[in-house]
């Protein structure tokens, strides 16, 4: 099965943008933290002070978070970000699994970028880099791409 065109049914994204801002944000939050303390995701100084907009556009989700002194914290829905990034589902599980990289999906137009470019391009540099945990890796084998 290849998942290249998969997207959730707009079902999904009716209830996403539905969901209350705290309950859709707390879980990339605390992913985040977990990485960042295990030094999975150690955020470089550029991204000190910055705020960040995730849209999973097939799930509804529309994610706001900064990062102070390289943590993660959760901000209201609608607050205004340095850089935003959008993709479906699939795209940012591809890119969280080193499956594609950022600039393959941008030049694909799966992943739009709006906002700061160069902070846009530091994030991109960031995750490129970014160790993957082992079982991530794992999980990414058992999912065809």
């Amino acid at each position: 099965m290849n998942l290249n065109d998969f997207r959730f049914p707009p079902l999904f994204a009716k209830i996403g943008n539905s969901l209350p801002a705290p309950l859709c944000v707390t879980p990339l939050i605390l992913l985040l933290e977990i990485a960042r303390r295990r030094d999975y995701l150690v955020a470089p100084e550029s991204l000190y002070g910055k705020q960040f907009r995730l849209q999973v556009e097939d799930l509804g989700l529309v994610l706001h978070f900064r990062c102070e002194q390289g943590k993660f914290k959760a901000l209201p829905k609608g607050s205004v970000a340095d850089v935003s990034l959008s993709a479906c589902a699939i795209d940012f599980f591809k890119l969280a699994t080193a499956q594609e990289d950022a600039d393959t999906l941008f030049f694909r137009r799966r992943l739009k970028m709006e906002g700061d470019t160069e902070l846009g391009i530091a994030v991109k540099y960031w995750i490129d880099a970014s160790e993957r945990p082992a079982w991530l890796m794992q999980l990414s084998q058992k999912i065809p791409g």
